[in-house]
């Protein structure tokens, strides 16, 4: 199937506009990364702790704040997380001298002295698996601790469990009803925790703490699995084609990652760690996409030996047009799919997929292209800073000769016609 047939789209006449273009939406993308308004880092690089919440009722964020706020944790950012009917909240503070530990009692102690006042007994929506069974060894509600300590704890640990394993289906409990109907929870255990423990307001579904010497660890190790995946395509296409495609691919996988950080940036998004692995399978998605357009150079490069090299890229990207839609295409619909029902947790994965899938089509066009002809102009065996005669780029699919020529108005591109060969000169015997 293809959807252009016999195209004879220019696209190198308008490289010069898009590079600037693109040349522009770099810097954009340096300054996400190193200006003063930097990268949303989660707590996998930028360290620290970050509690999920959840509440009874829909929770008041600015009232939130103001608790953290009045016990030192002003920085502490506060942001809504999952479906909005599941009354869940992110709470993230940062790694200061004397917490290197995490935040998560702080947290919990501030938002307990606000939100669950005058309360008696524990929470059993923040209770431990040790906690209960402690409270249940003590109060005893099935009389077994005659039968001695070991006994006990193995009568009530089960017990324990389920209550803690209920309690992990839906995150927190809101009335003793669901106790009441549990498997391997007896009634006279029920009715203890009915007398010494409460609900309370909210209960923590999740804590992730980092170090900062971690989350610096994990901030070059991201770097150099990025740097090394580059490298690596360099050195393969190197090897698999020629040195100035290599370097219009890695300018490419350049050109996507910068350019894909900048919205990245702009929207908003946290960097993690499953961002890092979202643009490595950028990378090498772009790379793909490139290593097709240049095959076909390749191709055509030993069909017409003596065509200038501008012109067999542009014939071999018309030619590989309707194929590069179609992938790009229908990849973008699927990673689009991902981005509106795959949830908080994978958005940030599907929105460097979505845009990087646009990015990277359009780089293997007007980015890696003519790098690949900017470095065969200057840097080849015919440049203009290694060879000194004047020659030209033209499609050398005869391992590496070039045809002496002249720079026409338009770059240098076009070769040469060769002089006429002088006719032989026969002697006649005697």
């Amino acid at each position: 199937m293809e959807l252009f047939r016999d195209t004879h789209f220019d696209f190198m006449k308008y490289r010069r506009f898009w590079i600037v273009v693109s040349f522009l939406l770099v810097l954009g993308g340096v300054y996400a990364v190193f200006g003063p308004h930097r990268l949303n880092l989660g707590i996998d690089f930028a360290g620290g702790t970050q509690v999920t919440l959840g509440f009874k009722q829909t929770p008041d964020l600015d009232r939130i704040r103001g608790v953290l706020k009045r016990e030192g944790m002003g920085a502490a950012e506060i942001q809504r997380f999952g479906d909005p009917k599941a009354n869940q909240v992110i709470v993230k503070t940062t790694v200061n001298k004397g917490n290197e530990e995490g935040s998560l009692e702080k947290v919990t102690a501030a938002l307990n002295r606000e939100l669950n006042q005058g309360q008696t007994g524990f929470d059993l929506n923040q209770a431990s698996s040790d906690t209960l069974i402690a409270f249940l060894l003590q109060a005893d509600p099935d009389k077994v601790g005659a039968q001695g300590p070991e006994a006990a704890r193995a009568h009530y640990e089960p017990m324990a469990a389920a209550i803690v394993a209920e309690r992990a289906k839906d995150g927190m409990f809101k009335d003793f009803s669901r106790l009441s109907r549990l498997p391997g929870v007896s009634p006279p255990a029920v009715a203890a925790l009915q007398s010494q423990a409460h609900f309370g307001t909210f209960a923590v579904l999740g804590i992730e703490n980092v170090g900062p010497q971690i989350g610096g660890e994990l901030r070059r190790q991201g770097f150099l699995a990025v740097l090394m995946s580059m490298l690596g395509m360099l050195a393969y296409i190197w090897f698999r084609f020629e040195l100035r495609f290599g370097i219009g691919a890695v300018m490419a996988s350049i050109h996507d990652v910068m350019v894909t950080l900048l919205f990245f940036w702009a929207f908003g998004f946290e960097f993690n760690l499953i961002t890092v692995a979202a643009f490595l399978t950028l990378i090498g998605y772009s790379t793909n996409d490139t290593v097709v357009i240049f095959d076909r150079v390749r191709e055509n490069m030993r069909k017409s030996r003596r065509k200038p090299l501008i012109e067999v890229m542009n014939e071999s990207i018309n030619e590989t047009l309707s194929r590069t839609i179609m992938t790009g295409g229908l990849t973008f619909l699927t990673v689009l799919a991902l981005l509106i029902l795959g949830g908080d947790v994978l958005r940030g994965f599907a929105f460097v997929m979505t845009v990087g899938i646009i990015v990277g089509t359009y780089s293997s066009v007007y980015v890696a292209s003519p790098f690949a002809l900017l470095w065969e102009r200057y840097f080849g065996s015919s440049g203009k800073l290694t060879n000194k005669s004047g020659s030209v780029p033209v499609a050398r699919g005869d391992g590496g000769r070039s045809t002496p020529g002249r720079d026409d108005a338009a770059g240098g591109e076009q070769p040469l016609p060769q002089p006429r060969p002088r006719p032989r000169q026969t002697r006649r015997r005697a």
